[in-house]
């Protein structure tokens, strides 16, 4: 087996987005670099030290995948926030003020 500098590089990007930013690093890794060395490699959590990679959620162009899945070529790891309401509970509830609408609820007047 050769040694490390035997490995073709490969090209990847680390994001993670805040609701008002995104940060998008690209990176050049040996191939065989799994998600979370990327992630560590990259800088990001030094750049976001609120990221706890230990129950963060990670994926690959929008799929999640486990930390230590290899990246290939033109790969773009992705670092989930927790969510802050569930998504369910958000649709429900949009569907209740739906038909509160509809049914002319008096919700709908505006106090400007």
């Amino acid at each position: 087996m050769g040694d490390v500098s035997d490995v073709p590089p490969i090209h990847v990007e680390v994001a993670y987005a805040l609701p008002d930013r995104q940060t998008l690093l690209p990176l050049i890794v040996p191939e065989g670099t799994t998600a979370e060395e990327a992630i560590r490699r990259s800088g990001m959590l030094e750049r976001h030290p609120e990221i706890d990679l230990a129950s963060s959620k990670i994926g690959i162009f929008s799929k999640p995948v486990p930390a230590t899945r290899e990246l290939r070529e033109g790969d773009r790891v992705e670092i989930y926030r927790p969510l802050i309401a569930d998504p369910k509970a958000v649709r429900k509830q949009r569907a209740e003020e739906g038909k509160r609408m509809k049914k002319g609820g008096g919700d709908a007047a505006s106090e400007d």
